[in-house]
């Protein structure tokens, strides 16, 4: 068998990075580590290829190779993914496919052979005990979250690891919490399942045996959803594990507001090698996170939690969604003074969507408010329901947010109050490379002698050279961010 997978495109968008990527001669900010994954399961007298999108063009002679296409897929890549499923037709290609896009609207797609619904550690072995038999069916899936400790290493052999500004690797999946527009518990599950120490630790391992060194995702939900698993077992090894070897990867996660409220983690996430967090802060509006069940963010302080990690030394992106049915004339304002106030400098803004069997979809659905599927592009200004908010408010109080919290003035000076407050682990020194160094004088050439707001690049590369040396690289980093912020709210 001949197998080719497929990662499709991903458009310009937020998290794609791509403005910014340019500045470090990369074409992706992370690999497709599902099908990394998947390629670990499959017969291993099959020639596997893969072709990333993202990082090189699908050519037909690649599509006439294969006996049979792999194909995945999230909602932002929705354009793609037809067109590659169109041209698979064409040339006769038969086609597999799955993923959390095939997974929630699988009844939509007509045009697949055969679809791999949920985790392919409990449907993958299904389909393939079937195709060798000659009977595969049209659709696998399965009602049961499987053990994680049945998921083996990435083929990181498959990958043009330097295209990727970042690796990827997973512990755990699931979150105990249960908001109303999040897909998560859908797909994973509320019950976090996690790999054992030693398994992760053999992934990370294998990282950096092919030579990985800098940024690496842990893609989970929520990283803290099992928290006395991770503090008693995890993170007691990681952090022996990156203190001999001399702090090789910078971690970035994804966690909930209560981590905040666990000082013993913090630290040891932060002495383990993790640097950056993303949370979902949503809205400082206390009747639409109640409406949406975002308990974790109810009766606390949001702005003092984020400074709290940040001055720990975990620097906070984070997610806000406007246009909840409690939304207040107001929200527009009070979500700039936030993101000014808690000095976060990555910060997501979208219109709220209905993910396709959300708690939020079937109530939309009820209510006779939906108006479709949900782009996946999570700073589009598009909506796939009827908001309560007249639609011409919800837009214009959203780019309101955008053009003003990614305005030059604007977002050096919340750079600046982040660098401020941001303190590194000392033992975790910067990983300089040559193309940091082409990144440092294209910022030069781009942002301190072509943009319009230069006079802010430079103040903040004058304050972050001689104030504060050690997070110079960080500023840097954080400027050319601002770049590519600036051309997606273009863009809209």
């Amino acid at each position: 068998m001949k197998l080719l997978l497929i990662n499709p495109e991903t458009p310009s968008t937020f998290w794609s990075f791509k403005n910014a990527l340019k500045f470090v001669s990369k074409k992706s900010s992370e690999p497709p580590l599902g099908l990394l994954t998947v390629a670990a399961m499959l017969p291993e007298h099959w020639q596997v290829k893969l072709i990333d999108m993202n990082v090189r063009p699908l050519k037909n002679d690649d599509l006439s190779w294969a006996d049979m296409v792999f194909l995945t897929g999230m909602n932002i890549q929705r354009t793609s993914f037809q067109n590659v499923l169109s041209r698979c037709q064409a040339l006769g290609v038969k086609t597999v496919a799955g993923g959390p896009m095939v997974t929630t609207e699988h009844q939509t797609f007509r045009d697949i052979d055969h679809m791999i619904l949920n985790e392919a550690e409990e449907t993958l072995p299904l389909f393939l005990k079937d195709l060798q038999a000659g009977c595969a069916r049209p659709v696998y899936s399965s009602t049961r979250f499987p053990s994680l400790h049945r998921t083996p290493l990435p083929r990181w052999d498959l990958l043009e690891k330097k295209k990727y500004a970042s690796m990827s690797v997973q512990y755990s999946r699931g979150c105990p919490f249960n908001c109303e527009f999040c897909s998560i518990t859908l797909l994973n599950g509320r019950k976090p399942r996690t790999k054992d120490t030693g398994q992760f630790l053999d992934e990370l391992n294998s990282l950096y045996r092919i030579g990985w060194r800098g940024p690496v995702f842990i893609v989970d939900d929520n990283l803290i959803g099992h928290k006395n698993q991770l503090k008693n077992e995890l993170l007691p090894e990681l952090i022996q594990w990156s203190e001999e070897k001399k702090y090789p990867f910078r971690f970035t996660a994804e966690v909930s507001m209560n981590l905040a409220d666990d000082p013993v983690l913090i630290r040891m996430l932060v002495q383990a090698g993790f640097e950056h967090v993303f949370i979902g802060i949503e809205t400082p509006n206390h009747e639409s996170l109640a409406e949406c069940g975002k308990s974790q963010n109810l009766n606390r302080d949001m702005t003092m939690s984020v400074r709290t990690l940040q001055k720990q030394g975990l620097r906070v992106s984070g997610g806000f969604i406007v246009g909840f049915d409690h939304d207040p004339p107001s929200i527009f304002d009070r979500q700039i003074q936030f993101i000014r106030n808690s000095a976060i400098v990555t910060a997501m803004v979208g219109i709220l969507n209905a993910p396709s069997g959300t708690k939020l979809f079937q109530r939309m659905q009820s209510e006779n408010r939906l108006l479709g599927v949900m782009s996946g592009d999570n700073m589009d200004g598009s909506t796939n329901f009827k908001p309560k908010m007249h639609p011409e408010k919800l837009n214009e109080g959203y780019k309101k947010i955008l053009t003003t919290i990614y305005a030059p003035g604007e977002y050096f000076i919340r750079v600046k109050s982040m660098i401020k407050d941001f303190h590194p682990f000392p033992k975790m020194k910067p990983i300089i490379t040559f193309n940091d160094m082409k990144a440092l004088f294209k910022s030069i050439w781009v942002l301190g002698i072509r943009e319009k707001g230069k006079r802010f690049y430079w103040k903040l590369f004058l304050y972050s050279l001689f104030t504060c040396p050690e997070k110079f690289p960080l500023a840097i980093t954080l400027a050319i961010y601002g770049f590519h912020f600036r051309k997606i709210t273009e863009q809209l």
